[in-house]
């Protein structure tokens, strides 16, 4: 019964050009200052897998590992190599039914940060007790302003534990990669 989640989550999947995945490597580079290759291990090869809510699922070497949505990107919450570099921000127990929902972060349920982020940028959400990251989110305000904020909204989520890029990943890992 699980699967039925998972029905038409990827509409179709095509490998890029080699013009599009240099492309696509200077745009990574030039967004997260970090070089991919390294990352990943020498050569890349990326596809992209078009998801039924207007976000592009890209996958390199075969892992599923960014969202292209909007024009925006973000890792996801399998690329544990590029999370690792971005800055953290913990929240409490309490809050994460409400993130795993699709909930933006507000104030009151962060305990920790560790990093420093500006507005705009990047951030992983993770949980204080076991530090799983359980969403990508992007920061509304600076991390010196969250720290002195008591209430309000203070990170977009943008990625979470179970929403439908999550439910479309673990539907491509299950098909074996299969061509759409």
């Amino acid at each position: 019964m699980l699967q039925l989640y998972f029905v038409n989550e990827i509409k179709y999947r095509h490998a890029l050009k080699s013009s599009e995945r240099r492309a696509f490597i200077k745009r990574f580079i030039e967004i997260f200052n970090v070089n991919i290759e390294e990352i990943i291990g020498g050569e890349i090869e990326v596809e992209v897998a078009e998801l039924r809510e207007k976000k592009t699922l890209i996958i390199i070497n075969g892992r599923p590992l960014f969202i292209d949505y909007g024009g925006n990107l973000a890792p996801t919450l399998l690329f544990k190599e590029l999370i690792a570099h971005l800055p953290k921000v913990f929240v409490d127990m309490g809050a994460i039914p409400h993130i795993c929902n699709g909930a933006d972060i507000m104030a009151p349920g962060i305990v920790r940060i560790e990093g420093e982020f500006k507005r705009g940028e990047l951030v992983s959400v993770l949980d204080e007790r076991h530090g799983k990251a359980i969403a990508i989110a992007r920061a509304l305000v600076d991390s010196e302003v969250i720290k002195s904020l008591k209430r309000g909204k203070v990170l977009e989520n943008i990625h979470y534990v179970g929403d439908t890029v999550w439910k479309a990943i673990f539907k491509f890992l299950s098909d074996g990669k299969q061509k759409g």
